[in-house]
């Protein structure tokens, strides 16, 4: 089983991001599940969100204390919220950040290291700083657990009533986001 934890603040779509992990890998023929860490939620609080990835069927419902893949969507976290709990030398991380990898202060190999500029992506594309898709993106290509395919058709389901305009300013930016990280 793959393990997912997602680290943000409030209102920037970290919940959101879960969901559209595990809508992608059912999309795949996988057993998935997203879920929030609900407490004294308020916009810009940090808040956690977990996803998880198996063949098969997944019964456990705890929070995820030993993530595969950290996905950290606003920088300010690293050094406020201990966000590397739980990770080991194997644990790949996702961070919204204009920093490079070697410049980033966690104690992980660096080579398990992504970082992207997602806000800038998010402004240019939705016009909004809210990075969630965009970093979809990146975890798609860094990772390899979803592909961008299926990533593209849970945004669509997801964002669906909402018009297609959104739809598709989500789907370039992951786009982006995919071509951009290495």
């Amino acid at each position: 089983m793959i393990q997912i934890r997602l680290h943000g603040r409030g209102g920037q779509g970290v919940v959101t991001a879960a969901e559209l992990i595990a809508i992608s890998a059912f999309y795949q023929g996988k057993e998935s599940q997203a879920f929030p860490s609900f407490g004294v939620e308020r916009t810009g609080a940090p808040i956690e969100a977990f996803a998880r990835i198996d063949d098969s069927l997944i019964r456990t419902r705890e929070h995820v204390y030993k993530p595969d893949v950290l996905i950290i969507q606003d920088p300010t976290l690293l050094g406020t919220v201990d966000v590397t709990k739980g990770c080991n030398n194997k644990t790949k991380v996702i961070i919204n950040t204009t920093k490079s990898k070697n410049e980033i202060n966690i104690n992980l190999p660096p080579e398990n290291i992504y970082t992207l500029d997602a806000t800038k992506i998010a402004l240019e594309e939705l016009g909004r700083n809210i990075v969630n898709t965009v970093i979809l993106g990146a975890f798609a290509k860094v990772t390899g657990l979803v592909s961008i395919e299926s990533l593209k058709k849970a945004i669509e389901e997801k964002f669906k009533p909402k018009g297609p305009e959104l739809v598709n300013k989500n789907i370039k930016a992951i786009e982006r986001a995919y071509y951009l990280i290495n």
